[in-house]
């Protein structure tokens, strides 16, 4: 019953038919097409098929595209691309920007910077980098150690202890002088005014032999020399150095600030003392 209900369908899909145009007024047969359900059914499937396709590939390669709604045209993708980049980028000089002010930040407490193997630029290796002597760089170097030429070297025995024209002092901050030294007013030593959070510096080499805070000069650190010479920095708002800490001449110790009671604004009181005696800072130090 089945098979016979199968094969009434198939034979049903396998009948012709015939479509025939006659001429209205001689009803002669003027074209005619011959034609079964499933001839019908396979024309009208692949025409269907084709037309399919090529409305998706007129779409996809033609700029008709960009009529449909919510698609991007040319100029919004060349935007996106751009930003993209610009946005990579920015990632880029903000990574470097980062690693700059940790590596300042680390400086001015005293510590040691990145080294570059953490760096962004990893194709360098300074370590690989060797420095060899010539003959001539050699004796150049003899004969200046001889003369002692350029020596901006703080450990100088000098025979005249109050000379210390062979000492490089460095200037702990750059500015303007507001109050010179005046000790007939209590005034034994000098103010520099300069930005603010402006970053001190040691004027020789030493050691630090008072760090901590007073009532009326703020945050003050004190370091020794030699040749009987003592250094001392008031006013700061951090100190970056502790009692003991050895420190070289040009190295950070501490932060301009406005602490104690006895200041009007950011600036640095900086005194020189030697063998108990405080000295004019201004004869040894260009601020």
């Amino acid at each position: 019953m089945i098979k016979e209900r199968k094969k009434h369908i198939v034979n049903k899909l396998k009948n012709k038919y015939r479509l025939s145009i006659y001429n209205d007024n001689t009803f002669e047969e003027v074209w005619y097409l011959r034609l079964s359900r499933l001839n019908v059914f396979s024309i009208g499937g692949t025409s269907l098929l084709l037309f399919t396709i090529g409305i998706i590939v007129l779409i996809a390669f033609t700029p008709i595209r960009e009529f449909i709604p919510g698609y991007p045209d040319g100029n919004m993708r060349r935007n996106i691309i751009n930003n993209v980049y610009k946005l990579d980028s920015l990632e880029h000089e903000l990574e470097i920007r980062d690693r700059y002010f940790e590596s300042i930040n680390t400086i001015i407490r005293g510590g040691t910077p990145l080294s570059y193997e953490n760096s962004l630029d990893t194709t360098i290796r300074y370590e690989e980098i060797t420095f060899d002597k010539s003959e001539h760089d050699s004796l150049l170097r003899q004969q200046i150690e001889e003369e002692e030429l350029f020596n901006l070297s703080i450990l100088v025995n000098t025979s005249n202890k109050t000379d210390f024209s062979s000492i490089h002092f460095y200037p702990p901050v750059k500015g303007l002088v507001t109050n010179s030294f005046n000790p007939s007013e209590n005034h034994f030593g000098t103010d520099i005014v300069t930005a603010s959070n402006k970053v001190v510096v040691a004027t020789l080499d030493g050691t630090v032999i008072i760090a901590n805070w007073t009532l009326e000069t703020g945050y003050v650190l004190q370091i020794q020399h030699d040749n009987n010479l003592i250094s001392i920095y008031k006013h700061n708002s951090e100190l970056l150095k502790k009692v003991g800490n050895h420190v070289t001449a040009g190295e950070a110790i501490a932060i301009i600030g406005n602490s104690g009671e006895l200041t009007s604004g950011p600036h640095l009181h900086f005194e020189l003392w030697h063998n108990g005696t405080s000295i004019d800072p201004e004869d040894y130090v260009a601020f």
